[in-house]
């Protein structure tokens, strides 16, 4: 940049230069910068009165009152740079509200100063200003002392397979800000028995309990803002008691006081959404697994400027300092009363799903607790008599065969067989049977076929395997494939004729002198 200073090597270098009596282009061309700055440079140092060997031998900080030239010193002002100093408040105000641009701020500042800066040194310049006016604080984090936590503003998503629904899930961000090694979670949703359930997974993840959580004022877990003395809500209070952590909330609108997070954040969307922004998931479940995996990748990734990974400096300087996990995490459960209909299913409303019971308990009033993982149903007796793992699927039925009725067991097994199921049951009958099964199937449309099918079978109750197997023989033999022909040939003991009359294969007419060939008729 034009007004930018030069390194003190390069100053000495162009003193240096001048005392041997190179010109000013030549040393211009030399040094690689160009004639107006060694111009600029040379008229200093000869107004200072001191000759070029005095120069060279004073210390960076005496040379530099004579070759940065103060303003008290008569330095030329650039009067360009004052006026944006002078400017800079409502710059900087301006830049906050929506729609405005640095380039519709330059366009306004030429219009003023038509001879002002072009837009790029406008740009370096005001940027210049503003980092000088808003300097950044380093901080030092002890390890295992806090764990930060954030909602990401970007959704993933996942497609519900049952009902082929896009589903968006909210996408937990947390971080030890010493290591910098974090976990990634994405949430049925936001609300608070699903955040206490990440937090769960989070401190089972990291393997212990840091001393602090800091969030900012999201309503899941401060119930009243304060920049003192913030209120938060019971059921977080009880977590915390539980795992031995303070809660500690930001100042509000101040994502400073939270920074690690936000920078990690931002990392989420370049180290997992971009790679995963192609993908398909099926569950949720799926895509947590793909996540993890993305974050481990992110762990394992060279810092830029000190050795080692996060996933190193977590292992060897933070995890060991952590607070232990608690014998049992905190589990938020919730109750509710519900009455067995008669389908012998309860509707947990939360959900509208249904979930059954013993099918004895139909009209019973029963206690319904659960949490994000886990449906179980209680007597009031506080027995059990269900357990369930939680479905999310509106209007959808969650059944167990054990709590269905004989009849109703029988009807669920055949309603889930297929062609091979009924092959495989009437070969077990006999091969006639699996033949004319075979004919059946072929014959007619899936329901129809297998209702034929199961008719077939029932006839083994009232006769034996041996009499519908020959029976089924026969209807073969008529090419005519029905239930209706194979009852009707047992029924009229058709199968029982065709036994009677079988001929051996071995039996002979005995000789007798009565018997007359064919030559008895010609």
């Amino acid at each position: 940049m034009a007004n930018k200073l030069k390194q003190m090597n390069t100053v000495r270098a162009i003193i240096q230069l001048l005392s041997r009596g190179y010109s000013l282009r030549a040393i211009a061309e030399q040094l690689g910068i160009s004639r107006d700055t060694v111009t600029k440079y040379a008229r200093f140092c000869e107004a200072s009165g001191k000759s070029h060997d005095e120069l060279m031998r004073m210390d960076d900080g005496e040379l530099g009152t004579i070759v940065y030239l103060p303003a008290d010193k008569g330095d030329v002002v650039d009067e360009r740079r004052e006026y944006l100093v002078t400017r800079l408040q409502t710059y900087v105000a301006e830049l906050k509200r929506t729609g405005v641009t640095r380039k519709l701020l330059w366009q306004e500042y030429r219009q003023q100063i038509p001879d002002g800066y072009q837009y790029s040194q406008f740009c370096f310049v005001l940027c210049d200003l503003m980092n000088a006016k808003n300097p950044v604080m380093h901080i030092e984090y002890a390890p295992a002392d806090r764990l930060m936590i954030d909602f990401a503003g970007d959704m993933m998503q996942y497609v519900d397979m049952e009902t082929a629904e896009l589903v968006q899930c909210p996408v937990l961000v947390c971080i030890l800000p010493f290591s910098g090694y974090s976990f990634v979670i994405a949430l049925r949703n936001a609300t608070l028995p699903y955040l206490v359930a990440a937090l769960n997974k989070c401190l089972e993840f990291f393997g212990g309990v840091t001393r602090s959580l800091k969030s900012d004022n999201m309503k899941q877990i401060v119930v009243r803002s304060c920049r003192y003395e913030p209120a938060f809500t019971v059921m977080m209070e009880q977590w915390a008691l539980h795992n031995n952590i303070e809660l500690v909330a930001a100042r509000v609108r101040k994502p400073q006081d939270k920074a690690p997070v936000e920078n990690e954040v931002k990392l989420s969307y370049q180290r997992i959404y971009a790679p995963l922004r192609n993908k398909q998931f099926g569950s949720l479940e799926e895509l947590n697994a793909a996540i993890l995996e993305q974050l481990g990748i992110h762990h394992q990734q060279p810092f830029q400027k000190q050795s080692g990974n996060r996933l190193s400096l977590f292992k060897d300087n933070e995890q060991p300092y952590l607070q232990p996990l608690p014998v049992l995490p905190f589990v938020l459960k919730h109750r509710v009363h519900a009455k067995v209909t008669n389908d012998y299913h309860v509707m947990l409303s939360e959900d509208k799903h249904r979930y059954s019971v013993p099918f004895k308990l139909i009209g019973k009033d029963v206690h319904i607790i659960y949490d994000t993982e886990v449906v179980e149903i209680f007597m009031q007796q506080r027995q059990r008599v269900a357990v369930h793992k939680r479905n999310y699927t509106e209007g959808g039925w969650t059944t167990l065969k054990d709590h269905m009725p004989e009849s109703h067991r029988a009807i669920l097994e055949q309603r889930g067989w297929d062609k091979d199921d009924f092959l495989r049951k009437a070969m077990a009958i006999g091969p006639h049977v699996h033949q004319f099964v075979d004919k059946l199937l072929n014959r007619a449309s899936n329901e129809q076929s297998y209702q034929a099918c199961l008719g077939v079978f029932r006839l083994t109750s009232g006769y034996p395997n041996e009499r519908v197997n020959n029976a089924c023989k026969k209807a073969l033999d008529s090419n005519s494939y029905s239930y209706k022909l194979v009852q009707s040939i047992l029924e009229t003991n058709q199968d029982k004729v065709d036994v009677e009359n079988t001929t051996p294969a071995d039996f002979k007419l005995p000789s007798h002198d009565n018997l007359r060939g064919s030559e008895a008729y010609q």
